[in-house]
C-alpha cells in the first residue's frame, strides 16, 4: 500500500530517484548495524545471559549495549548529515560525472532528514532483539507498519504543503524513526529491561558483542550491500532505472519479508538456545525445519512473482505518473530478482547456524566471494540487460552466497540433510510445474491489463493469485504432502 501510494503520486522521475537515493543509504546502514550485523551479535549473546546469568546481569548487559550503541549511532547520524553532499555523490557518482547538480542538492537536502533515521531505527532493532529473545515476536514484527503508515501521510497530507513535494517523504522517514522506537518503550518496561543507558569500557559482554559484530557488519548485509551497488551502477543508466530497481525489489522483499524476515528472526533465538543447550541433534532439526519452509513456501512465491510479474506491478503502480513503459521496465527487473528469492531467503535460514554459535568468522569469507562475484555479473550483464542486468547479477551472487553457507554447515558436520529432502522437491517441484501452468495459459496479455480500471486489474490480480496458489497447494496434498510435515521433527 505505501508503494502503491508513492508510485501513484510521484511516478518514477528524477526527484523520486534523488529521494530512494536519500532513504536507500540510512535504510542501508541501519541494516547493517540494526538488524543486520549487530542483531546477530547481540541476540546469541543476549540469549546466553537470559539462559545462564542472573536477571540484574541481564540488565546490565541491556543497559552498557544501549549506552554503547548509542553514541556509536549518534557520532554515525551527526557525520552523515553535515557530509550529505559528498555521501550522496558517493552513492550516486553517475550524477557527478552527468553534472545532475539539481538531483545531487535534492538528495542531499531529503539525506539530512532521512540520516537520523538511523539513529532511532537501530534502537529500534536492538529493542526488537531484546524481546525477540524473549520470545515476543509480534511487538518487532508489527513495528514495521508505522514507517508505511508515517510514510502514507506524508505522501498523502503533507507533500501537498513542501515547495517540491517529494520532500514530505524525507520528514516521513524521520517522523517514522521516533514513532517506531517509542512505540517499543513500554514492552521492554513489562519485561523490566527497559534500559538506563551506560557506556563503561570494557563491559564483559559489550566487548563480546563487539567481537562477533564488526565481521558481521560484511558478512550478514551482503545482498544489502550488493543492492547498494546496484543503485550507484543504475545512477549510470536512464532516469528512472533506480525507481524501477526500487519498486520490482519492494515487490521481491514482500515475500521475503513475509518468509524470510519471519523465519530469520524465529530462528536464530532457537538455535541459541539449541546451541547453549549443548543439543546438536536438535541444532541440525531446527535448520532442518528452516529450509524445509523455505522450500516449499519460497520456491512457489519466487515462480509465481516472475511469471505475474507485470499484472503485480500494473495493478499496483499503473497510473498518469508511472506509464506502461515504467511497467515494462520494471517488470524486467522484478523477474530478474524473483530468480533469486530463494537464495535471499536461504541466506536469512543458513547464516544464523553460524551466529548462533558466535562464529562469524566463515560468513565473513563467504561474503568477501559473494561480493565479488556480484561486481563480475554486474559488469558483465549492465550492458545487454541494464537496470535488470544489475537485478539478476543480485540474485546470481545470492545462490553463491547461500550454496557456500550450505556447504559449511554440511562441512563442520553441523547439518545434515533429512531423508525426506528427495520426496519433498520432487512434490515441491510438480507443484510448481501445475501452478505455472495455469497462469502461463489462462490470464490475459499485460496489454489488457493497461486498459483496465484499477479495480478491474485488482480483482482480476487477486483471482490468479488464489488460482495459482489453489494449484500449487491442491497438488501438494494431492502428492502426500500434509501441514503435519511442517513440524521440526
Amino acid at each position: 500500500m505505501r508503494d502503491l501510494v508513492l508510485a501513484r503520486l510521484f511516478g518514477a522521475d528524477a526527484a523520486t530517484d534523488a529521494f530512494f537515493v536519500a532513504f536507500k543509504i540510512p535504510n542501508f546502514l541501519r541494516r547493517l548495524f540494526g538488524e543486520g550485523a549487530f542483531a546477530t551479535a547481540f541476540v546469541p549473546v543476549l540469549t546466553e545471559y537470559k539462559e545462564t546469568r542472573s536477571h540484574a546481569e541481564l540488565k546490565g548487559l541491556v543497559d552498557h549495549v544501549a549506552g554503547t550503541l548509542g553514541l556509536v549511532l549518534l557520532a554515525v547520524s551527526l557525520v552523515g548529515m553535515v557530509a550529505a553532499p559528498a555521501v550522496v555523490g558517493l552513492f550516486a557518482f553517475g550524477w557527478v560525472l552527468d553534472g545532475a547538480e539539481e538531483k545531487l542538492k535534492l538528495a542531499a537536502s531529503m539525506l539530512r532528514l532521512t540520516f537520523p533515521y538511523l539513529f532511532f531505527i537501530s534502537l529500534t532493532a536492538f529493542a526488537g532483539g531484546i524481546l525477540n529473545a524473549h520470545n515476543r515476536f509480534a511487538v518487532s514484527a508489527f513495528t514495521p507498519v508505522l514507517l508505511n503508515l508515517c510514510l502514507i501521510g506524508a505522501a498523502l497530507w503533507l507533500s501537498p504543503w513542501m515547495t517540491e513535494p517529494v520532500t514530505a517523504l524525507a520528514w516521513g522517514v524521520l517522523i517514522a524513526g521516533v514513532v517506531q522506537f517509542t512505540f517499543q518503550l513500554p514492552f521492554l518496561h513489562r519485561l523490566q529491561l527497559l534500559p538506563r543507558p551506560r557506556a563503561k569500557r570494557g563491559h564483559e559482554g559489550v566487548r563480546r558483542i563487539l567481537k562477533l559484530m564488526v565481521p558481521a557488519l560484511f558478512a550478514v548485509s551482503v545482498v544489502q550491500i550488493n543492492l547498494l551497488l546496484d543503485t550507484v551502477l543504475a545512477s549510470f543508466l536512464q532516469t528512472g532505472s533506480i525507481s524501477w530497481l526500487y519498486y520490482s525489489d519492494r515487490l521481491m522483499e514482500f515475500p521475503q519479508g513475509v518468509l524470510g524476515v519471519a523465519l530469520g528472526t524465529v530462528i536464530l533465538p532457537a538455535l541459541s538456545r539449541d546451541h547453549a543447550a549443548k543439543d546438536p541433534r536438535l541444532f541440525g532439526r531446527t535448520l532442518d525445519w528452516g529450509l524445509r519452509t523455505t522450500v516449499i513456501f519460497g520456491v512457489p512465491a519466487a515462480v509465481g512473482l516472475a511469471v505475474l510479474s507485470g499484472p503485480m506491478i500494473a495493478t499496483l503502480f499503473l497510473s498518469d505518473r508511472f506509464d506502461f513503459h515504467d511497467v515494462i521496465m520494471a517488470r524486467r527487473s522484478l523477474v530478474a530478482y524473483s530468480a533469486g528469492l530463494l537464495a535471499f531467503i536461504f541466506i536469512k535460514v543458513l547464516a544464523p547456524g553460524y551466529y548462533a554459535r558466535q562464529d562469524t568468522r566463515t560468513p565473513v569469507k563467504i561474503g568477501i566471494v559473494a561480493m565479488v562475484v556480484n561486481m563480475i555479473f554486474n559488469l558483465a550483464l549492465i550492458v545487454p540487460l541494464q537496470h535488470a542486468g544489475l537485478a539478476l547479477a543480485t540474485s546470481l551472487s545470492a545462490f553463491v552466497n547461500a550454496g557456500l553457507l550450505y556447504r559449511g554447515l554440511r562441512r563442520q558436520a553441523v547439518y545434515a540433510p533429512d531423508r525426506r529432502w528427495r520426496r519433498l522437491w520432487l512434490q515441491v517441484g510438480l507443484g510448481c510445474s501445475v501452478m505455472v501452468g495455469v497462469l502461463l495459459f489462462f490470464p490475459p496479455a499485460l496489454e489488457s491489463w493497461a486498459v483496465w480500471s484499477a479495480w478491474q486489474r485488482a480483482l482480476q490480480l487477486a483471482w490468479w493469485i488464489l488460482v495459482g496458489a489453489g494449484s500449487y497447494l491442491g497438488t501438494l496434498w494431492v502428492l502426500g504432502l500434509r501441514a503435519a510435515d511442517l513440524g521440526r521433527q
